[in-house]
């Protein structure tokens, strides 16, 4: 089966945003064509929104909506092919169904709207908030054991998405394990967004439900993963009204665990904090762990940020990896969804100069405040992070990232993990405790990123921050579980 089509050449950066998927598209939904092995038509189609041009504007990159920018700094990764073990395109005779007590009407063999091939499947809710799906079952059975599966999918306005999820079994699904991996909010950044082609993972660490003779053991581990016939992509609206999503392909490809047998650990931090400097790098030093720090350019050297020289030291005496997250505090506080995307765009290329100038790694980025939605005059700003940088992370964690990462521009971490009382955030026993996500990655397996921002000496008032306790706590958790632990530019040099 032929994956990717021929009609142009792509860049490596654009091949990079969709982890060697069957298609490829922008982290903000433009389908880009080329880079293929095989021949066929694609039709393209996105409603990525961005500024219109005035008459007379000057010409630039971000006037063309949903379009590719052009790459401004070369990429410090080139990402190897992780092909699918198995596929499912949905292409003419796929074999599958709709229905659901939540469908109001679906289109088998959609060909209005598609991303490869010359079809997609297209299912709209009914606005009731009941259950609705794209499902197969009696297939002949799979083993997928140090497998994961990736989605392609689009829905077309998320306003009133509830959430998404995915059941895996038997016995026309009387016995199956549940995966909840996408829950729409509101008021936090969202992976799928409203217009856009999306690529999803989930993983046997991320199973979130288990149903009949399927069962998860105490750390996490599922009964069986091999013998399954059946398949559902599950879809739910708030029942305040309908949402019409649409579906490229199911595959099966190798896992984290096929690199890491154990899953992996990055420890990362935001802000630049000097407390990460003062309290957070003995704990580290003590089981020979490296961290990755997203640096504010501008805050260095003020008070309660770390100077250059601080962030240089832990660089070259303990490994860590200085990496960006914005340069202009006023930037980084405000978020850049309230600014232009010349602003960003600036703001970026003054951050990753800055990064260059200090000898620091200049390929990874967290976005401020973790939103990668808009700017304010419609640009996607993972778009943006795109000229950049190599990767992105953001503060999403719904489903634990994976390697190699479906959206390299999305990175999933797992933020406000503290010991304080009433501060909101994570517990450590919802990350150290039994079952919990480091049971489930060393078990499981996945890429799971803590993102840190500020350690005190006792009492958190916020979900930002953890005691030095509590810290090293989660230090001493991973190491007893033989983790390893690595930084985001040594996870993606494996990437390569």
């Amino acid at each position: 089966m032929s994956f990717l089509p021929t009609s142009r050449a792509i860049s490596r950066r654009s091949a990079l945003r969709l982890a060697g998927t069957g298609g490829l598209l922008t982290a903000s939904g433009a389908l880009l064509a080329g880079c293929g092995d095989g021949g066929g038509g694609t039709k393209p189609t996105s409603s990525a929104s961005g500024p219109s041009k005035a008459p007379g504007a000057v010409p630039s990159p971000f006037n063309t909506p949903g379009s590719d920018l052009p790459i401004l700094t070369p990429g410090g990764y080139t990402p190897s092919s992780r092909r699918p073990t198995w596929t499912q395109q949905f292409q003419n005779g796929h074999g599958w169904s709709a229905g659901g007590a939540g469908t109001k009407s679906y289109e088998l063999n959609d060909t209005a709207l598609f991303m490869q091939g010359s079809q997609a499947v297209r299912v709209t809710t009914d606005g009731s908030g009941r259950q609705s799906y794209v499902r197969r079952t009696g297939m002949p059975k799979m083993d997928l054991t140090n497998k994961m599966i990736r989605f392609t999918l689009r829905v077309d306005d998320v306003t009133h998405l509830h959430k998404l999820a995915f059941y895996l079994g038997t016995s026309s699904l009387a016995n199956c394990f549940q995966w909840q991996f996408h829950t729409h909010s509101t008021k936090a950044a969202n992976y799928v967004q409203s217009g856009e082609w999306v690529v999803v993972h989930i993983q046997w660490a991320d199973v979130t439900n288990t149903s009949g003779s399927y069962s998860l053991s105490q750390t996490g581990v599922p009964s069986t993963t091999t013998g399954f016939t059946d398949m559902s992509f599950v879809a739910y609206d708030d029942a305040g009204g309908p949402v019409t999503y649409h579906l490229q392909a199911i595959e099966v490809l190798p896992d984290t665990r096929t690199t890491f047998p154990r899953g992996a650990v990055s420890i990362t931090f935001d802000d630049s904090r000097s407390s990460v400097h003062d309290l957070a790098l003995p704990a580290m030093n003590e089981h020979r762990f490296a961290g990755t720090m997203y640096n504010i350019a501008q805050a260095a050297g003020t008070n309660g940020f770390l100077t250059v020289d601080q962030m240089r030291g832990m660089q070259d005496s303990s490994g860590w990896e200085m990496a960006g997250h914005s340069f202009s505090t006023d930037a980084h506080n405000s978020g850049y969804n309230q600014l232009s995307a010349q602003q960003v765009d600036e703001d970026m290329g003054r951050l990753r100069d800055w990064l260059e100038s200090n000898h620091f790694s200049k390929d990874n980025f967290a976005y401020p405040h973790g939103s990668f939605q808009t700017t304010s005059d419609g640009v996607g700003v993972d778009r943006i992070a795109a000229r950049h940088f190599a990767t992105a992370r953001s503060i999403i964690y719904e489903t634990i990232e994976s390697f190699t990462p479906a959206m390299p521009y999305r990175l999933k971490a797992l933020t406000g993990l503290n010991d304080g009382t009433n501060t909101g955030g994570s517990t450590l026993a919802e990350v150290i405790g039994q079952g919990g996500k480091l049971d489930r990655c060393a078990k499981s397996g996945d890429w799971l990123i803590l993102c840190f921002h500020e350690l005190v000496p006792d009492n958190p008032t916020a979900s930002t921050q953890i005691t030095q306790t509590g810290f090293a706590t989660v230090m001493e958790a991973i190491a007893a579980r033989g983790m390893p632990v690595i930084t985001v530019s040594e996870a993606m040099k494996h990437w390569s």
